[in-house]
């Protein structure tokens, strides 16, 4: 994770985010970093986008006026790239922000990554593969404010039909033994920090929240294959013997 005073540009596509989670995704940019421009995209003349005049106004995200001159054709998309690249230009920005469901930034996200900048995606499960690996982190919109105990989202996780547990997550658990015996050292430990950002790389959209955990040793100790134990700071795991 990104040091707090990061500064990070926030770009929302309205045509493609309800407004309903824009305080939720805020509170999980601040764990990256400060939000220093706060922008949103759309047709403001139009009356689909009425909800989101309340919601910009509340999180003091300045609202980007772009008119849909041709049907068919998404210009906000367009305006909100143009600007992303002249932000980027300023070299200010230690992250962007991207948030939206749509595959059309992908290139955008490869871009910006290419000056060594982080991006952070967040969009709903739609959100096409292309696009989701183009960030350096994904977050779908519907793990954000999952708390332990909660039901894991129903939707697909890693493009897979949901599955009702960890311990039924063949894909996951591969990951994990992948990941722990990369990081892992001589007497098999390794650091669980280590392991979750190999996952991340292994699938940008990889959080432990998909599954209803609000943390990463949980999800790990409900597989029922690794054994976690508390350090003096973070937490160690390794396979447990036996386990296939």
């Amino acid at each position: 994770m990104n040091a707090p005073s990061d500064l990070l540009a926030v770009l929302v596509d309205a045509d493609n985010v309800p407004p309903s989670r824009i305080g939720a995704v805020l509170a999980e940019v601040a764990r990256f970093g400060t939000a220093s421009v706060k922008r949103v995209y759309g047709d403001w003349t139009t009356a689909q986008l009425g909800s989101w005049k309340t919601a910009a106004s509340e999180h003091v995200i300045q609202p980007m006026q772009q008119f849909a001159h041709t049907k068919g054709k998404n210009s906000t998309d367009s305006a909100l790239i143009i600007e992303a690249m002249d932000l980027l230009y300023t070299g200010r920005f230690q992250g962007f922000c991207i948030v939206s469901s749509d595959s059309d930034f992908t290139r955008l996200a490869s871009r910006i990554r290419e000056e060594g900048i982080t991006v952070y995606g967040f969009g709903e499960r739609k959100t096409p593969t292309s696009f989701r690996n183009a960030c350096d982190q994904f977050t779908y919109l519907d793990v954000l404010g999952v708390t332990t105990g909660e039901a894991a989202p129903t939707a697909p996780t890693l493009e897979r039909a949901a599955v009702s547990s960890p311990q039924d997550d063949e894909r996951l658990i591969e990951g994990l033994r992948s990941s722990v015996s990369t990081a892992s050292s001589e007497d098999g430990w390794a650091n669980l920090a280590s392991v979750g950002q190999l996952l991340r790389k292994w699938q940008p959209e990889f959080d432990s929240r998909n599954w209803g955990y609000a943390k990463l040793s949980e999800l790990v100790r409900a597989t029922g294959q690794f054994t976690v134990e508390p350090m003096a700071t973070g937490h160690r795991v390794r396979t447990v013997a036996g386990s296939q």
